[in-house]
């Protein structure tokens, strides 16, 4: 067998019992997920079809290029929940078929062991290949899990009289079939449009503006164990999970511990809120695990952050459009001094005075340039020293625009209005402090993008991440991010607004 266990382990983490059982079975699938799931199975055909079988194929089954193959696409699913267990294709050489079986098998919504069962056709598995692949939007959809998600497939032949028989590849959530072993937590990442107040004249400061992102996502799952056990990741983000994981165990007076496993996360130090995500993810997954669910908010106080923005943690709990209306300020208020939130410990996240869904038709082209210039930590605060308090003229005329343009186009779904706030956002207050931090290219990046098109563009916090939103497709305005960057490598997803915040469920 090409791929281990161990190696599909290294990548995907612990396999449950029933997952090695479905990736090694030599027995019927449907028999063995029927008594999984205590239901019965049935199949769904998505595509049926007699093609010619190309290269690979003849190689896989042994016939030649051009023959006549039956391919089948199908969903396992159960039949009373409906929910899919197993997404499957199958290639069968017509030439080998008898014309019972033939004739079942073109009935299509009946499953092939059941088929080999009724015509008594003796046969094997010989199994080519498994592994870990990550998740499509066909099966993000088709699975109800996200983009990326890590998947479990196999590709196996059934062999009869020496011969191929037919070619099966069969799919499944690395999420699936782990007999309640666990916890997942998937998070969106955000877009920090900007901070209302840092001048602070009517004794309150911060407030920001933000949006919660579909894509890239922070996925991480969560099993109990003796110890703190970290996987996937890199030193960084693996140093901040290990340290979440040591005070949410201590906080809540766990005397077990933990494996996290960390499946994807967006980059570092960019501007999308990775550091808040994977925090809140693993503290989320922890007080899963061990039946002791604290409130979102309350766990980021704990793991210190939100201190100064409250949109990664919003982002975190309900998604969507956030603006958050600061903390109060001055002697024996929530702060002193202006900081950023990794030197906010303590603060309490500041709380969402609006949350709206951002129109799902609103494209949104993201855009990481590397390497760009990535603020953090003393660099970070004393950026915040030197540079408050900002004049408050230009803090009045951000919530100028807020109110009378940002929030009225989200409302009435007017983009261009929506879009005329951001831009001028980014010409003032402190985020003209923050892209001022940024190369010219980087800076130069969103008027080049607005000239293709998009409705507005901007830096999200300190960057170097530059977004761009349309109503009108993302090709061209993906192929300006590239023209203006040159030679500049850079990495561009297309995604839209997340609405609903993290996902957590028991594995």
């Amino acid at each position: 067998m090409p791929v281990s266990f161990q190696a599909i382990e290294k990548e995907q983490g612990t396999l449950s019992t029933l997952q090695k059982i479905l990736l090694s079975t030599d027995g019927s699938v449907t028999s063995l997920l029927e008594a999984i799931e205590g239901e019965e199975v049935t199949i769904t055909t998505l595509s049926q079809e007699v093609v010619p079988a190309d290269a690979n194929t003849a190689s896989e089954l042994d016939i030649r290029a051009g023959s006549e193959v039956n391919h089948r696409v199908v969903e396992l699913k159960n039949s009373r929940t409906g929910a899919v267990l197993i997404f499957a294709v199958s290639d069968t050489p017509l030439e080998r078929l008898e014309p019972g079986f033939k004739s079942d098998l073109m009935r299509a919504d009946i499953p092939i062991g059941r088929i080999l069962a009724k015509h008594s056709i003796e046969s094997r598995r010989e199994i080519s290949d498994m592994g870990v692949r990550a998740s499509d939007r066909a099966m993000s959809r088709i699975f109800g899990v996200p983009e990326k998600d890590p998947l479990l497939f196999r590709k196996y032949r059934i062999i009869r009289q020496g011969k191929p028989f037919i070619s099966i590849e069969e799919v499944f959530p690395g999420s699936s079939f782990c007999a309640g072993s666990g916890v997942l937590v998937s998070a969106p990442s955000r877009l920090h449009l900007g901070l209302i107040d840092l001048n602070g004249a009517l004794g309150r400061i911060d407030g920001g503006i933000g949006i919660a992102l579909s894509l890239p996502r922070t996925v991480i799952t969560a099993e109990r164990a003796s110890d703190c056990i970290i996987a996937g990741g890199d030193t960084q983000s693996a140093r901040r999970a290990g340290d979440t994981v040591h005070k949410v165990l201590s906080s809540l007076g766990i005397t077990g511990g933990a494996r996290i496993t960390i499946r994807a996360e967006p980059p570092g130090h960019v501007g999308l809120g990775s550091g808040t995500a994977l925090s809140l993810s693993v503290a989320c997954a922890i007080g899963e695990l061990y039946g002791m669910p604290v409130p979102v908010r309350d766990f980021a106080v704990l793991i210190g952050r939100g201190g100064t923005s409250g949109i990664g943690t919003a982002a975190f709990e309900s998604g969507g459009l956030i603006i958050d209306g600061g903390h109060s300020f001055g002697p024996d208020r929530e702060k002193q001094e202006y900081r950023p939130s990794s030197a906010s410990g303590g603060i309490r996240p500041a709380q969402v005075t609006t949350r709206h869904d951002f129109p799902e038709d609103w494209e949104i082209l993201l855009v990481i340039p590397e390497p760009g210039t990535r603020v953090s930590g003393r660099d970070e605060q004393d950026i915040f020293r030197e540079s408050c308090p900002v004049p408050i003229g230009e803090v009045r005329e951000i919530c100028h625009e807020v109110v009378m343009r940002l929030l009225p186009g989200v409302v009435e779904h007017d983009l261009d209005l929506f879009g005329a706030a951001v831009n001028r956002i980014q010409e003032i207050g402190f985020k003209r402090i923050e892209r001022e931090r940024q190369s010219p290219g980087i800076r130069s990046l969103g008027s080049h993008l607005r000239d293709a098109g998009a409705a507005c563009a901007g830096m999200s916090s300190f960057g170097p991440a530059v977004y761009a939103i349309t109503d009108s497709g993302l090709a061209g305005l993906e192929a300006a991010a590239r023209n203006s960057l040159g030679d500049q490598k850079a990495t561009i997803i297309r995604t839209r607004a997340d609405n609903t915040g993290a996902m957590i469920r028991h594995l």
